[in-house]
């Protein structure tokens, strides 16, 4: 099992999607969390332990997690999305999105098709 990390800011939109979507597929694990103390689900270095694969929203969420997290990042993959904050949760365009870009990634990671 390859345990997916996915954040955003207040964990509200994008990442509960990004989550709903990937914990579904066989041979993942994933939690979603944010990077505002005012997220639903803060952040955690227990969330950053446990993760294989770390998947951020926007470049911004990266610079707070390293800035933030920086040791423990060193051997963990991080990924940035690059969508930005324009959609519902469990928004059909932004689920095609999140499986288009986090498989492409996952793809490289393992060399096959996510």
């Amino acid at each position: 099992m390859i345990n997916l990390l996915f954040v955003c800011s207040r964990n509200q939109l994008r990442s509960p999607t990004a989550e709903a979507i990937w914990r579904r597929r066989p041979g993942f694990n994933a939690r979603s969390a944010g990077t505002s103390p005012h997220a639903r689900r803060p952040i955690s270095v227990q969330d950053l332990r446990w993760a294989d694969v770390i998947f951020v929203m926007e470049a911004k969420h990266q610079h707070r997690l390293q800035a933030q997290f920086a040791r423990l990042l060193l051997h963990t993959p991080l990924h940035c999305l690059d969508i930005p904050d324009d959609y519902a949760c469990m928004e059909p365009a932004l689920m095609a999105l999140l499986e288009t870009r986090v498989g492409a990634c996952l793809a490289e990671r393992t060399g096959q098709r996510a």
